[in-house]
């Protein structure tokens, strides 16, 4: 007993001690997602292994960006907990990832990005500002300085039609429009499939990156009403160059699973990495000014909380921040209250009090007495 209570006084926090944020692996240097389904995942060290009939394997956790558990997989309390502290978002979704439900936790601490996301779009004007940058990084040879948010979506529309035309005649692939239901997967045909399950990829990647900087996935700049927004924001800056050739290769290859095939493409073409930096930077250079973007910074701070004090900024939090004047007012009420208070220590205003509603109550109850009286001679 004595042995237990000297471990619970050397180990007050229970548990194995969390790494320090700066020694995690930044954002975008970590590996881009992994899908499993029909598993167990568990905790080895600090490596999460995820286990089926054909095996076991280990995945360094601070070195995964996302981890996508789709319909039969089961993860343990051990598991969750290293990639929570290894700052690894765990994204729960659907059979063949088609699907998001929730996430894990974010590798950020500092609440700069978010504040200058919502920021931006609490405004009309700095909203559509970033909704142009947007557009220019898919148009980099045209201004779109100017150009109202109809102009932007029909420029937009434009873009992708030329996309799928472009795409379909490179590779033989037949295009009828771009066709899918939430509900049923299978009701589409297979470059529809292909794009679904390659862009579904897309946004659990995405997701990650934005949820690991801080950012929120629901306040978009084109995108609104979903939780999600943000999310298809940015994925739409990536998908004639990455998904929309992606899925028609992979019909023109006649392959029969094209959903998993669709996965692994994505993963294959964002295993360097490149993607993940290309992604951060962006986000940061929509979401920054310039002077503030400094590319050797680290994206992830370890802050202290603060405290908002209006036109002073921001201060130092677990403070007492009574002023001296605060002090004076409170002292002044004290002796205003003391004036009313006699050499015996009793409060005569009470007592001034008491014998105003004494002497009203005794000449109410000499009215009452008068007109008993008036009443017994009638």
């Amino acid at each position: 007993m004595a042995g237990a209570l000297l471990v619970a006084k050397a180990n007050k926090v229970p548990g194995v001690k969390p790494p320090p944020i700066q020694a995690l692996v930044r954002a975008q240097d970590r590996l881009t997602f992994l899908y499993a389904e029909h598993c167990v995942v568990n905790r080895a060290d600090n490596a999460v292994t995820i286990t089926d009939a054909h095996g076991t394997i280990h995945v360094p956790a601070a070195a995964l960006g996302v981890l996508m558990l789709g319909p039969g997989s089961n993860i343990t309390y051990a598991a969750i907990s290293l990639l929570s502290e290894s700052r690894s978002t765990c994204v729960w979704v659907g059979e063949r990832g088609v699907r998001y439900y929730c996430h894990g936790s974010s590798l950020a601490q500092s609440t700069r990005l978010l504040e200058a996301q919502a920021k931006l779009v609490s405004s009309e004007r700095s909203r559509v500002k970033v909704a142009r940058n947007m557009y220019a990084m898919r148009f980099p040879n045209e201004n779109t300085d100017g150009l109202t948010m109809q102009q932007l979506l029909g420029k937009e529309g434009t873009r992708i039609r030329r996309a799928y035309a472009k795409e379909s005649k490179r590779t033989g692939v037949q295009w009828s429009g771009r066709s899918y239901k939430v509900t049923d997967f299978d009701d589409a045909d297979e470059v529809n499939k292909a794009l679904s399950a390659a862009n579904t990829a897309l946004y659990g990647v995405t997701h990650s990156i934005i949820v690991a900087l801080g950012c929120s996935p629901g306040l978009g700049f084109v995108h609104a009403h979903n939780e999600r927004s943000f999310v298809y924001d940015i994925a739409d800056l990536y998908k004639a160059d990455i998904t929309i050739p992606l899925a028609f290769d992979l019909v023109s290859q006649e392959i029969e699973d094209v959903s998993v095939a669709a996965r692994k493409g994505i993963r294959d073409r964002m295993k360097d990495g490149r993607f993940m930096q290309r992604c951060v930077r962006d986000i940061r250079r929509l979401l920054l000014e310039p002077e503030e973007i400094k590319e050797s910074e680290l994206e992830v701070e370890d802050i202290t909380t603060k405290l908002w004090a209006g036109a002073s900024g921001y201060v130092e939090s677990g403070r007492n921040y009574a002023s001296s004047q605060q002090n004076d007012d409170v002292e002044s009420t004290d002796e205003f209250a003391n004036e009313f208070d006699d050499a015996d220590g009793t409060d005569s205003y009470e007592e001034s009090m008491t014998d105003e509603l004494t002497s009203l109550s005794t000449e109410e109850g000499r009215e009452n007495e008068n007109l008993q009286e008036q009443e017994d001679k009638s």
